[in-house]
């Protein structure tokens, strides 16, 4: 547990130290979308970030308003750590109110204009591969954006992926797995007690990417024990303790992919 709170409380001063270049991009007619987008010196490759829940970060100058310990939230200096260009997705303007990108809008037509234009604007700073990495809800939006992107991200990362019906959205094996063709790395935690991510979904999910140039699923035990609702980030859920151990597994599939 002591080993867990230190490494939350690191990545927290570094967080609050490097809070990123927050930008505000404007999408669709009167609606805009904020990114803090972090970048090393060199980079191998960008990560696009999906939070789960609503995903309303509230991102400003001033950091997240919403989510900072969030599985990829937290750990986004990690991501850094690797060589990647990290961008952290809030959702846009017009999805500020309680519901956030839930109930359908992770896979809509409108969730998929933002995230394409977000993908532009990236490029723009950096030529490297993209890749979409997803948590618990995110990763609905990233299976959806994995089938209709209109911008072709390089690959995808589900991680705590949301397969049990909640009404809140789609389960990601309600989505036409079948149609992503990019990589695909599916990761979950033996001890996830969350009913609506449980672990075994990931093997549904993998059986599912028939059409994928590769699939990757990993398993992990240990860490630390739960500090918070099965369903929340401080838990296995949110891979508590073994943070910088899944990191480097993500890094290693991007790289070899």
């Amino acid at each position: 547990m002591m080993k867990a709170l230190v490494l939350i409380f690191l990545v927290a001063i570094l967080a609050a130290c490097n809070t990123g270049n927050v930008k505000t991009l404007d999408t669709r007619n009167k609606v805009t979308l904020n990114y803090m987008l972090l970048q090393p010196e060199e980079s191998v490759a960008t990560v696009i970030l999906f939070a789960g829940g609503h995903g309303n970060l509230g991102l400003s100058g001033g950091g997240i308003d919403w989510g900072r310990n969030n599985f990829l939230i937290r750990t986004r200096e990690v991501f850094k750590s690797h060589g990647f260009n990290v961008a952290v997705v809030d959702a846009p303007s017009d999805r500020k109110e309680s519901h956030g990108m839930g109930y359908g809008f992770r896979n809509s037509p409108e969730h998929r204009e933002d995230v394409d234009k977000l993908i532009v604007d990236i490029r723009k700073v950096s030529h490297v591969p993209v890749w979409l990495v997803g948590t618990s809800r995110g990763t609905e939006s990233v299976a959806y954006l994995g089938i209709e992107s209109k911008q072709n991200p390089d690959g995808l990362v589900l991680t705590s992926s949301m397969t049990e019906e909640n009404g809140r959205g789609e389960p990601v094996t309600a989505l036409s797995l079948q149609d992503i063709k990019v990589p695909v790395l599916v990761m979950a935690h033996k001890a996830d007690e969350c009913s609506k991510t449980p672990p075994e979904g990931a093997d549904t999910i993998a059986s599912m990417l028939v059409s994928s140039k590769k699939v990757g699923l990993k398993y992990y035990t240990g860490g630390e024990p739960p500090e918070s609702h099965p369903c929340r980030a401080l838990s296995a859920h949110g891979f508590l303790g073994i943070e910088e151990k899944v990191i480097k597994d993500i890094a290693e599939f991007i790289e070899a992919n």
